[in-house]
């Protein structure tokens, strides 16, 4: 008995398929295979061949998607180097986070974008590890340092990046235009995510100071924009609510501008404003739009009329919850005191 002999063979009965195809040094010595062996099996003709450092795919020809795609988490130390705390998507609880995550093209293409090329057809997939990992990029496997690990979807079996985080690791490595503006309003226009969070990711990786990157985030605030409105009409709608009038401004009589609104029941005093703020300077011009909006709504409040906030995420989400909530607005008019006369103009 020597060092490359287990203890206990395992049998393969319990694995998948595709982890019967794609096994690392590790898994075959405790399978019963020497280190011997194994090297025997991969010589030119042989029935196997070594994919990865470390990494072993058990047939002769080219690996399909799937395989590279085991064998670049194998690589990485999944699912062996456990789990990590991850960053929680917005309203989540904290979750433990696998330490090797599908991330840019290859998760995009798991997601299922229609703009996002076939796994097959990608020379590198790019796999996302904390940036205390002692790793490096090689063969199809390019690796993606994190600071924090993001939660993981998982897809397919193999754990996967958020779609916000995955278009920046996507977008990072992209320099033709039309790419990174089809990736972006598909992000949105199919619903896999909100402006807001994509421009929030695209902004910790510093990726706005590309022009080519700016054209693409103008691009998709104004199709979120105008996504958000569509599903403003149709919660009015689908859900029974009196037709508002539509994209207003106020002013007071012979007085200054109020400001502008998606929707506003002028016999109730009701007002809806869309929440599509997507900030690109960080936490300071964040601060600095929140604080207009709470200026605004404590202005048309002062002045008796209820200002409803609506996120595109809860639109999308909950759009039977936001309905209830105007209708409730709308029906406790009539317990208020009536609002102050404004003038109500076309935007």
């Amino acid at each position: 008995m020597n060092h490359n002999t287990p203890l206990s063979p395992r049998p393969l009965s319990h694995l998948t398929d595709v982890q019967r195809r794609v096994l690392s040094a590790n898994q075959l010595r405790a399978h019963g295979v020497s280190a011997a062996r194994t090297a025997a099996q991969c010589l030119p003709g042989g029935p196997w061949q070594q994919l990865l450092p470390g990494v072993y795919v058990l047939h002769p020809g080219p690996a399909t998607s799937e395989e590279r795609l085991h064998a670049a988490l194998m690589y990485a130390g999944w699912p062996a180097a456990g789990r990590a705390k991850a960053v929680p998507a917005q309203g989540q609880a904290p979750t433990a986070a696998p330490q090797a995550i599908v991330t840019g093209l290859a998760a995009l293409a798991l997601h299922r974008f229609s703009s996002a090329p076939p796994l097959l057809s990608l020379d590198r997939i790019e796999i996302l590890v904390p940036r205390t990992r002692r790793l490096r990029s090689t063969g199809c496997v390019q690796l993606v340092r994190a600071h924090v690990m993001p939660g993981a979807e998982m897809i397919t079996g193999v754990p996967v990046a958020p779609v916000p985080r995955a278009l920046a690791d996507a977008v990072a490595g992209l320099s033709d235009a039309h790419a990174v503006r089809r990736l972006l309003t598909e992000a949105v226009r199919c619903g896999h995510t909100e402006p807001a969070a994509i421009v929030r990711e695209l902004t910790q990786a510093r990726l706005l100071s590309r022009a080519h990157v700016v054209d693409a985030v103008d691009a998709l605030l104004a199709e979120g924009r105008s996504i958000a409105e569509e599903r403003l009409y149709t919660m009015v709608r689908e859900h029974g609510l009196p037709d508002p009038l539509w994209n207003v401004d106020l002013r007071l009589p012979g007085g200054p501008h109020l400001g502008g609104l998606d929707a506003y029941w002028p016999d109730q005093a009701v007002a809806v404003e869309l929440d599509t703020r997507a900030p690109r300077q960080g936490h300071e011009e964040e601060a600095a739009l929140w604080s207009e909006y709470t200026r605004k709504r404590e202005v048309l409040e002062r002045l008796g009329i209820t200002v409803v906030h609506i996120t595109p995420r809860k639109l999308r989400v909950s759009s039977e919850q936001q309905a209830a909530v105007v209708r409730t607005a709308l029906m406790a008019s009539t317990d208020r005191e009536p609002a102050a006369y404004v003038v109500v103009l076309p935007r």
